[in-house]
Protein backbone atom coordinates (compact mmCIF):
# COMPACT_ATOMS: atom_id res chain seq x y z
CA UNK A 1 0.00 0.00 0.00
CA UNK A 2 1.59 3.05 -1.23
CA UNK A 3 2.15 5.47 1.51
CA UNK A 4 0.02 9.32 1.81
CA UNK A 5 2.81 12.27 0.88
CA UNK A 6 2.85 15.34 0.19
CA UNK A 7 5.32 16.34 -2.67
CA UNK A 8 7.42 19.26 -3.77
CA UNK A 9 8.79 18.84 -7.42
CA UNK A 10 11.59 21.25 -7.88
CA UNK A 11 9.39 24.49 -6.66
CA UNK A 12 10.24 27.85 -6.62
CA UNK A 13 8.60 31.14 -6.34
CA UNK A 14 10.72 34.72 -7.64
CA UNK A 15 9.30 37.93 -6.26
CA UNK A 16 10.77 40.66 -9.22
CA UNK A 17 14.14 39.64 -10.04
CA UNK A 18 14.49 38.37 -7.07
CA UNK A 19 13.97 34.05 -6.32
CA UNK A 20 12.88 33.76 -2.16
CA UNK A 21 12.68 29.83 -2.84
CA UNK A 22 14.66 27.81 -5.89
CA UNK A 23 14.92 24.08 -6.97
CA UNK A 24 12.77 22.69 -2.94
CA UNK A 25 12.32 19.26 -4.15
CA UNK A 26 10.86 17.21 -0.88
CA UNK A 27 8.59 14.14 0.08
CA UNK A 28 7.18 14.22 3.24
CA UNK A 29 5.11 11.16 4.32
CA UNK A 30 1.57 11.49 6.44
CA UNK A 31 2.71 11.88 10.17
CA UNK A 32 6.06 13.54 9.98
CA UNK A 33 6.92 16.28 12.75
CA UNK A 34 9.45 18.09 10.35
CA UNK A 35 11.06 21.64 11.37
CA UNK A 36 12.45 23.67 8.66
CA UNK A 37 15.41 25.99 10.20
CA UNK A 38 17.66 28.73 8.34
CA UNK A 39 18.70 32.41 8.95
CA UNK A 40 16.02 35.61 8.99
CA UNK A 41 15.39 35.55 4.46
CA UNK A 42 16.38 32.17 3.51
CA UNK A 43 13.19 31.09 2.02
CA UNK A 44 11.13 29.30 5.05
CA UNK A 45 8.27 31.31 5.40
CA UNK A 46 7.85 31.36 1.60
CA UNK A 47 7.97 27.71 0.97
CA UNK A 48 5.36 26.97 3.52
CA UNK A 49 2.62 30.05 2.04
CA UNK A 50 3.60 28.36 -1.48
CA UNK A 51 2.66 24.84 0.28
CA UNK A 52 -0.65 26.67 1.57
CA UNK A 53 -1.26 27.93 -2.01
CA UNK A 54 -1.29 31.72 -0.01
CA UNK A 55 1.91 32.02 -2.86
CA UNK A 56 1.62 30.61 -6.01
CA UNK A 57 4.93 28.85 -7.31
CA UNK A 58 7.12 30.13 -9.93
CA UNK A 59 8.10 26.96 -10.81
CA UNK A 60 7.76 23.16 -10.24
CA UNK A 61 5.08 21.58 -8.85
CA UNK A 62 3.40 20.42 -5.00
CA UNK A 63 1.60 17.39 -5.19
CA UNK A 64 -0.54 15.78 -2.37
CA UNK A 65 -1.08 11.81 -2.66
CA UNK A 66 -0.22 12.33 -6.53
CA UNK A 67 -3.07 15.27 -6.84
CA UNK A 68 -1.07 18.25 -7.79
CA UNK A 69 -1.93 21.22 -5.19
CA UNK A 70 -0.18 23.34 -7.09
CA UNK A 71 -2.91 23.53 -9.85
CA UNK A 72 -5.88 24.18 -7.95
CA UNK A 73 -8.68 26.90 -8.61
CA UNK A 74 -11.77 27.93 -6.77
CA UNK A 75 -13.30 25.67 -4.44
CA UNK A 76 -10.79 23.03 -4.75
CA UNK A 77 -8.22 24.90 -3.75
CA UNK A 78 -10.62 26.27 -0.30
CA UNK A 79 -10.85 22.78 -0.12
CA UNK A 80 -7.15 22.51 -0.07
CA UNK A 81 -6.38 25.10 2.84
CA UNK A 82 -8.80 22.87 5.20
CA UNK A 83 -7.17 19.99 4.35
CA UNK A 84 -3.95 22.15 4.84
CA UNK A 85 -4.40 24.20 7.57
CA UNK A 86 -1.66 27.15 8.95
CA UNK A 87 -0.78 28.82 12.25
CA UNK A 88 0.93 32.55 12.19
CA UNK A 89 3.42 34.43 14.40
CA UNK A 90 0.80 37.16 14.80
CA UNK A 91 -1.97 34.78 15.74
CA UNK A 92 -4.61 36.35 13.03
CA UNK A 93 -7.41 35.99 15.84
CA UNK A 94 -10.24 38.64 15.52
CA UNK A 95 -10.07 40.70 18.94
CA UNK A 96 -13.04 41.56 19.44
CA UNK A 97 -14.92 37.71 18.82
CA UNK A 98 -14.91 35.64 22.15
CA UNK A 99 -12.55 33.06 21.57
CA UNK A 100 -14.84 29.92 20.82
CA UNK A 101 -16.40 32.40 17.82
CA UNK A 102 -12.40 32.90 16.83
CA UNK A 103 -12.13 28.99 17.01
CA UNK A 104 -15.29 28.31 15.11
CA UNK A 105 -13.89 30.40 12.22
CA UNK A 106 -12.26 27.06 11.39
CA UNK A 107 -15.28 25.30 10.29
CA UNK A 108 -16.29 28.45 7.73
CA UNK A 109 -15.60 25.57 5.20
CA UNK A 110 -18.32 23.14 6.79
CA UNK A 111 -21.30 25.56 7.06
CA UNK A 112 -23.18 27.67 4.31
CA UNK A 113 -22.01 30.75 4.32
CA UNK A 114 -25.38 32.41 5.72
CA UNK A 115 -24.99 30.92 8.94
CA UNK A 116 -21.68 31.79 9.58
CA UNK A 117 -22.26 35.36 8.62
CA UNK A 118 -24.98 35.02 11.66
CA UNK A 119 -23.18 32.84 13.97
CA UNK A 120 -25.97 30.17 13.72
CA UNK A 121 -23.14 27.11 14.26
CA UNK A 122 -24.41 23.67 14.57
CA UNK A 123 -24.33 22.58 18.13
CA UNK A 124 -21.95 19.56 16.82
CA UNK A 125 -19.24 22.42 15.44
CA UNK A 126 -19.65 24.38 18.96
CA UNK A 127 -19.13 21.17 20.58
CA UNK A 128 -16.03 20.51 18.56
CA UNK A 129 -15.03 24.19 18.78
CA UNK A 130 -15.16 23.82 22.48
CA UNK A 131 -13.73 19.93 23.14
CA UNK A 132 -10.66 21.26 20.92
CA UNK A 133 -10.40 24.30 23.87
CA UNK A 134 -10.44 21.80 26.70
CA UNK A 135 -7.37 19.77 25.15
CA UNK A 136 -5.15 23.01 25.41
CA UNK A 137 -6.46 23.66 28.81
CA UNK A 138 -8.56 27.27 27.92
CA UNK A 139 -11.87 25.82 27.44
CA UNK A 140 -12.44 28.25 30.99
CA UNK A 141 -11.43 31.26 28.68
CA UNK A 142 -14.25 30.46 25.71
CA UNK A 143 -16.08 33.42 25.96
CA UNK A 144 -13.51 36.06 26.86
CA UNK A 145 -12.37 38.19 23.95
CA UNK A 146 -9.46 37.53 22.11
CA UNK A 147 -7.49 41.05 22.56
CA UNK A 148 -7.79 40.32 26.53
CA UNK A 149 -5.59 36.78 25.98
CA UNK A 150 -1.86 36.61 26.57
CA UNK A 151 0.40 35.85 23.64
CA UNK A 152 0.78 32.18 24.76
CA UNK A 153 -3.59 31.67 25.36
CA UNK A 154 -3.86 33.58 21.66
CA UNK A 155 -1.40 31.03 19.95
CA UNK A 156 -3.17 28.38 21.57
CA UNK A 157 -6.87 29.51 20.34
CA UNK A 158 -5.34 29.70 17.24
CA UNK A 159 -4.03 26.24 16.94
CA UNK A 160 -7.29 24.85 18.28
CA UNK A 161 -9.41 26.62 15.18
CA UNK A 162 -6.77 25.07 13.22
CA UNK A 163 -7.44 21.68 14.41
CA UNK A 164 -11.19 22.16 13.79
CA UNK A 165 -10.50 22.18 10.20
CA UNK A 166 -9.94 18.73 10.49
CA UNK A 167 -6.77 18.89 8.63
CA UNK A 168 -4.39 16.37 7.57
CA UNK A 169 -1.25 18.42 7.19
CA UNK A 170 -0.53 21.87 10.18
CA UNK A 171 2.08 24.22 8.74
CA UNK A 172 3.32 26.49 11.56
CA UNK A 173 5.16 29.79 10.25
CA UNK A 174 7.38 30.97 13.53
CA UNK A 175 4.70 30.09 15.57
CA UNK A 176 6.85 30.87 19.02
CA UNK A 177 8.72 33.34 17.78
CA UNK A 178 7.15 36.06 19.70
CA UNK A 179 6.36 34.01 23.07
CA UNK A 180 8.33 33.93 26.35
CA UNK A 181 10.21 30.44 27.43
CA UNK A 182 7.41 29.04 29.05
CA UNK A 183 4.93 29.76 26.32
CA UNK A 184 7.08 28.81 23.85
CA UNK A 185 6.99 25.14 25.86
CA UNK A 186 3.40 25.44 25.71
CA UNK A 187 3.14 26.14 22.01
CA UNK A 188 5.46 23.66 21.24
CA UNK A 189 3.95 21.26 23.53
CA UNK A 190 0.43 22.13 22.07
CA UNK A 191 1.56 21.36 18.37
CA UNK A 192 3.59 18.37 19.16
CA UNK A 193 0.74 16.19 20.42
CA UNK A 194 -1.17 17.20 17.78
CA UNK A 195 1.62 15.47 15.58
CA UNK A 196 1.54 12.46 18.10
CA UNK A 197 -2.42 11.80 18.68
CA UNK A 198 -3.80 12.36 15.38
CA UNK A 199 -0.89 11.60 12.73
CA UNK A 200 -1.19 14.67 11.38
CA UNK A 201 1.79 15.86 9.38
CA UNK A 202 3.07 19.11 10.92
CA UNK A 203 5.94 20.98 9.26
CA UNK A 204 7.00 24.31 11.35
CA UNK A 205 9.47 26.72 10.83
CA UNK A 206 11.86 27.18 14.00
CA UNK A 207 14.90 30.00 14.38
CA UNK A 208 15.95 27.69 18.00
CA UNK A 209 17.99 24.66 16.73
CA UNK A 210 17.13 23.70 20.52
CA UNK A 211 13.68 23.51 20.06
CA UNK A 212 14.39 21.83 16.60
CA UNK A 213 16.64 19.41 18.78
CA UNK A 214 13.96 18.87 20.64
CA UNK A 215 10.45 18.30 19.35
CA UNK A 216 11.60 17.32 14.99
CA UNK A 217 11.49 14.06 13.83
CA UNK A 218 13.34 15.73 10.85
CA UNK A 219 14.75 18.86 9.61
CA UNK A 220 15.35 20.62 6.29
CA UNK A 221 17.66 23.51 6.20
CA UNK A 222 17.61 26.43 3.87
CA UNK A 223 19.73 28.91 3.17
CA UNK A 224 19.39 31.66 0.22
CA UNK A 225 16.21 29.77 -1.17
CA UNK A 226 17.70 26.31 -1.45
CA UNK A 227 17.34 23.26 0.35
CA UNK A 228 20.81 22.57 1.58
CA UNK A 229 20.14 20.18 4.67
CA UNK A 230 17.75 17.16 5.18
CA UNK A 231 18.35 14.60 7.72
CA UNK A 232 17.77 13.81 11.38
CA UNK A 233 17.99 16.23 14.04
CA UNK A 234 20.97 14.42 15.52
CA UNK A 235 23.04 14.92 11.70
CA UNK A 236 22.72 18.60 12.44
CA UNK A 237 26.33 19.46 13.70
CA UNK A 238 27.53 22.63 15.04
CA UNK A 239 29.66 23.08 11.31
CA UNK A 240 26.13 22.38 9.48
CA UNK A 241 24.71 24.99 11.70
CA UNK A 242 27.56 27.41 11.13
CA UNK A 243 26.68 26.66 6.95
CA UNK A 244 22.80 27.55 7.38
CA UNK A 245 23.04 30.57 9.84
CA UNK A 246 26.29 32.11 8.67
CA UNK A 247 26.93 35.04 11.57
CA UNK A 248 23.85 34.35 13.24
CA UNK A 249 25.07 30.58 13.87
CA UNK A 250 26.22 31.78 17.67
CA UNK A 251 23.03 33.07 18.31
CA UNK A 252 21.14 29.65 17.74
CA UNK A 253 23.53 27.73 18.90
CA UNK A 254 24.67 29.14 22.30
CA UNK A 255 21.06 28.89 23.87
CA UNK A 256 19.99 26.90 26.59
CA UNK A 257 18.99 23.22 25.76
CA UNK A 258 15.33 22.58 25.63
CA UNK A 259 14.00 20.30 27.58
CA UNK A 260 12.19 17.46 25.64
CA UNK A 261 8.32 17.50 24.79
CA UNK A 262 5.71 17.00 27.73
CA UNK A 263 3.18 14.12 27.14
CA UNK A 264 0.99 15.86 24.38
CA UNK A 265 -2.76 17.40 24.25
CA UNK A 266 -3.57 15.60 27.83
CA UNK A 267 -1.10 16.79 30.24
CA UNK A 268 -1.80 20.15 32.70
CA UNK A 269 -0.90 23.30 31.33
CA UNK A 270 -2.00 26.52 33.97
CA UNK A 271 -4.78 28.53 32.52
CA UNK A 272 -3.06 32.04 33.39
CA UNK A 273 -0.35 30.90 30.55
Amino acid sequence: MRCSMLELQDVGRRFGDRWAVTGATLRVPDGQFVGVIGRSGAGKSTLLRMINRLVDPSAGRILHNGREVSALRGAELRRWRQTCAMIFQQFNLIGRLDVLTNVLMGRLNHVPLHRSLLRLWPSQDRALAFSALEQFDIGAIAAQRADSLSGGQQQRVAIARALVQEPRILLADEPVASLDPRNTRTVMDAIHGINRRYGITVMVNLHSLDLAHAYCDRLIGMAAGRVVFDDVPAALTDDVARTLYGLEAGEVLDAPQARAPGPGLGHAIPATV
